[in-house]
């Protein structure tokens, strides 16, 4: 592909991915997959440079752009070179027009901005569209940190997370000896701080309510020693069916999964009322914690759409509540930045039921917000999570 063509495919990308996030459609990842598979044309230099030249511009643009060639030519502000190839050479972008429109350079949708949480500030705004480090989590039931480090030669341990490595974004961690045996696993450095808030121990009864593929599943299996019992619950069969080959490359035998209707979950859990030793609530959620991750995130994300998470949010909460027995805890978490989702949700379940008694997260990093701690990519160096843990008075 010539420049021209790679500045036009990356347009074309841009125009899908833009009405895909207006229609909730794929996400980018899986629309630039599609697009070079019916492309085989393009070699794999090109597509690198296509995918990064898209991305770019997607990080560039908290607003959603009008089109793919409005997205590419703010980028062009930036990068000028970009402006000589809409040169309308075959395959590349048609010549420029006087009064074109151009995205703005913005980090965040407006009607976002005073929906943040009091502790973001520039510097955790410009962290979170930042590209994140590859995280993993060293399986406790496979080996140590220092026997994943020796076989990893690459990667260094996180500074917050005792079970946690970093390595460069791109390195390709499943073609290797360490992840085929279990010994570690994919995980963002703060996903591992909540598995560990969740305080889990051998012996226990714990839920994960909304487990989804398995992720902290795995990690709540290996601070319990693989013993006890772990319920992994989730409405999405696609996702709960992704968990199985991971329990089983990583060894973990305790975990009992359970498919949930949706709006009858309480049925379904009914004879755990009362006897969970921890129940911990990872809840859908906006996603904006994640954006250095997936930054079109914030082009899919509307007013609407957040007063629905909420309302699933508080209801997920007032259920789990239920489940906990006297004594037990939980432990609520969403990958956001937003108060609604993280403090005003925590506050909000502390005025709803009174027998839950507020305690600090066991965890390291974090800055305390409301009764929860966040952590963000420019304060912790992990995705933007909020975590709160409360305990059932006897």
């Amino acid at each position: 592909m010539t420049p021209a063509g790679r500045a036009q495919a990356a347009i074309e990308l841009l125009d899908e991915i833009i009405a895909s996030s207006r229609e909730g459609g794929a996400a980018a990842d899986t629309l630039i997959a599609r697009y070079f598979k019916t492309r085989r044309y393009a070699g794999s230099k090109d597509r690198r440079a296509v995918r990064e030249l898209v991305y770019r511009a997607i990080r560039r643009s908290g607003e959603r752009p009008t089109t793919g060639r409005a997205a590419i030519l703010g980028e062009a502000e930036d990068e000028p070179d970009l402006l000589a190839l809409f040169d309308g050479s075959p395959h590349g972008p048609s010549p420029l027009l006087p009064g074109e429109d151009v995205s703005l350079a913005t980090r965040a949708p407006r009607w976002l901005h005073d929906r943040l949480d009091p502790l973001i500030d520039e510097s955790d705004l410009a962290a979170l569209l930042e590209r994140a480090p590859l995280d993993l989590r060293v399986n406790a039931l496979k080996g140590t940190q220092e026997e994943a480090l020796a076989a990893l030669t690459e990667a260094v341990p996180t500074c917050l997370s005792p079970m946690g490595l970093r390595l460069p974004d791109g390195f390709q961690v499943e073609a290797t000896d360490a992840w085929r045996a279990g010994l570690v696993e994919i995980q963002d450095e703060g996903s591992q701080l909540l598995a560990i808030a969740c305080d889990a121990r051998a012996g226990m009864t714990v839920v994960d309510l909304c487990a989804g593929a398995g992720g902290k599943t795995m990690a709540l299996a290996a601070e319990m020693g693989n013993s006890g019992r772990l319920i992994a619950s989730d409405t999405d069969r696609t996702r709960l069916s992704r968990m199985t080959p991971r329990l089983e490359r990583a060894g973990i035998a305790i975990v009992e999964m359970r498919l949930l209707d949706p709006n009858r979950e309480i049925a379904a859990l009914s004879d755990l009322n009362g006897a969970a030793d921890v129940v911990l609530v990872d809840a859908p959620c906006s996603g904006t914690g994640t954006w250095r991750r997936n930054p079109e995130l914030r082009w899919r994300l509307t007013p609407e759409r957040l007063d629905r998470l909420a309302a699933l949010q508080a209801r997920l909460l007032d259920m789990a509540a239920e489940l906990v027995r006297p004594g037990g805890h939980l432990v609520y978490a969403v990958c956001s930045v937003l108060a609604r989702e993280g403090r005003d949700q925590a506050e909000a379940l502390g005025e709803r039921r009174s027998a839950l008694v507020s305690e600090a997260p066991v965890m390291n990093g974090g800055r305390p917000a409301g009764p929860g701690r966040l952590l963000t990519p420019a304060h912790d160096g992990t995705d933007g999570f909020f975590v709160a843990r409360w305990r059932a008075s006897c």
